[in-house]
């Protein structure tokens, strides 16, 4: 099996802090991409939607769909996500919804909310980490 990196130009450069944005590792089965968890921030390192769940919510997702993308796949192939909910706005639920409704429609993948006392930078309200999505052949 072989494992390549991608950096999405949309996308903060992050092997400057020692990890890749997506990583495509070819199996038997097709290749399965990894994508580091995304934040509302934009390529220049900006926060987008300061103090507003919903808002950055919809840019991590924005972000996941330019990593995605950047290996010829789409939000549409994601199975299961993992949200990281800063405690603090936990509570925030309504907003959550309102914005995976937006995004997924009537096929909404599985979906694991977890409350954390925080994240990589105070300004994080949410991280978003897609499962591993599979997609038959070579994407890279």
């Amino acid at each position: 099996m072989s494992r390549s990196i991608h950096a999405p130009s949309a996308l903060f450069d992050s092997l400057k802090f020692g990890f890749a944005q997506v990583s495509v590792v070819a199996t038997p089965c097709g290749d399965a991409i990894h994508v580091s968890g995304q934040v509302a921030w934009d390529a220049e390192r900006n926060i987008v939607g300061e103090n507003d769940i919903g808002h950055q919510l919809q840019k991590s997702l924005e972000n996941l769909s330019a990593a995605l993308s950047s290996v010829g796949a789409s939000l549409n192939q994601v199975g299961a996500l993992r949200l990281y909910i800063r405690q603090s706005h936990i509570h925030e639920g309504a907003a959550i919804s309102k914005v995976l409704k937006a995004v997924f429609g009537n096929r909404p993948p599985c979906t694991t909310w977890i409350g954390v006392p925080s994240l990589a930078r105070e300004e994080f309200l949410i991280e978003v980490e897609p499962s591993v999505v599979f997609v038959q052949g070579p994407k890279q």
